[in-house]
């Protein structure tokens, strides 16, 4: 498979894989100006260190009231860049989030949810923090989603391989459907 690297979204003929987490603050910052306004390093806060941990329950309240101001903002920026026909938005997170790409692309829609175990979040650096890993931000979609599919990630490489097998089998089956319905014939 020939794939492009592009801004946080890898393409390959077909599909856009769209990394939620960067693409939206890369649009934060480009749009709100986040690093001249409040002097923050934009490199850092798209890591995954203590930087970024520093201000993420500033961050996660702003972006309530931006969500509260229009609930697509942060889906439209997360593809903003995107064209191919089949898109993954890894890492959303919020309710308002998975209806907004349902009511935008009603028959478009896969709803995949990626669990591991407490044990294993622990192994790869994961800690509980109270007033922020039991925000909206990270449990949200814990209650009240029907998800498509769920992938167990708890490190057994043959076993994430099959999960992922099948869920490519189902996006294709859904696009198939989805052409049928609107009488696209696919690109020979």
């Amino acid at each position: 498979m020939n794939v492009e690297h592009n801004h946080d979204i890898y393409t390959s003929k077909d599909h856009s894989f769209i990394q939620w987490e960067a693409k939206v603050r890369e649009g934060l910052c480009d749009r709100c100006n986040t690093e001249k306004d409040h002097s923050l390093d934009y490199e850092e806060l798209l890591g995954s260190g203590q930087y970024k941990e520093s201000y993420r329950a500033d961050m996660i309240c702003w972006g309530e009231m931006k969500r509260q101001q229009d609930s697509g903002f942060f889906c439209r920026l997360a593809i903003k860049h995107a064209t191919q026909p089949i898109w993954i938005i890894s890492d959303c997170r919020r309710m308002s989030d998975v209806q907004w790409f349902h009511e935008e692309f009603p028959d478009r829609c896969i709803c995949v949810r990626v669990e591991a175990s407490e044990q294993t979040r622990s192994q790869r650096g994961w800690r509980y923090a109270t007033g922020i890993d039991d925000a909206e931000s990270e449990c949200g979609l814990d209650e009240g989603v029907k998800f498509d599919f769920i992938i167990r990630n708890d490190g057994a490489d043959d076993v994430l391989e099959k999960q992922l097998e099948d869920l490519l089998s189902l996006i294709k089956s859904r696009e198939e459907e989805s052409n049928t319905l609107h009488n696209i014939k696919p690109e020979k």
